[in-house]
């Protein structure tokens, strides 16, 4: 939060009281699809992806989260509705959670918070048009390369077929480009 905005060393035990800490299993869902989006998760340590299942039963990997990083469906969340999307950990991991109602009560009591998550949604969403326009003006094997070399983070923790299903490629396909590039 220091990144983005002042916050006094005495503030954050207060702040830390408005959320839940919660250790997730790999594979463990902590967001289903058609359920009520109703917290929102901040990555202590390990990774989240956040998906959805096509109408032909795929999945598609919308965003991953890493630590320092916060992910849930803004927009349900916003909405107070239900969601579209399932979240699962990648990894076993530790996230704090707030909820709706108390993220609008850590806002009362420590406005400068709005600022700090306004900041963040900006960037997330300035991030989200990168992703688009890459999509659109790159060749598949470059969005691979160009996500690797940006983020190799991601590449050495996710599994490839999650990169695949976030870069809209097929394992199979990105198997056929890691080869290229090792020989």
């Amino acid at each position: 939060m220091r990144k983005f905005v002042s916050l006094e060393d005495a503030d954050f035990p207060k702040v830390l009281s408005y959320f839940d800490e919660l250790d997730l299993n790999k594979k463990d869902l902590i967001m289903q699809a058609g359920n009520l989006c109703s917290h929102t998760y901040f990555v202590m340590e390990g990774c989240l992806h956040m998906y959805f299942t096509s109408k032909k039963g795929t999945e598609r990997t919308v965003q991953f989260a890493l630590e320092g990083w916060w992910l849930t469906d803004f927009l349900a969340h916003h909405n107070r509705t239900n969601t579209d999307f399932n979240m699962q950990a990648v990894e076993n991991t530790k996230v704090l959670s707030i909820t709706y109602g108390k993220q609008e009560q850590l806002y009362r009591e420590f406005p400068i918070l709005e600022r700090y998550f306004r900041i963040i949604h900006q960037i997330g969403y300035g991030a989200s048009l990168h992703k688009m326009k890459h999509l659109y003006d790159l060749s598949k094997e470059d969005i691979y390369l160009q996500f690797t070399e940006h983020f190799p983070e991601f590449a050495q923790r996710v599994p490839q077929y999650l990169i695949a299903s976030f870069l809209g490629l097929t394992p199979e396909y990105v198997s056929e480009i890691r080869a290229k590039k090792r020989s």
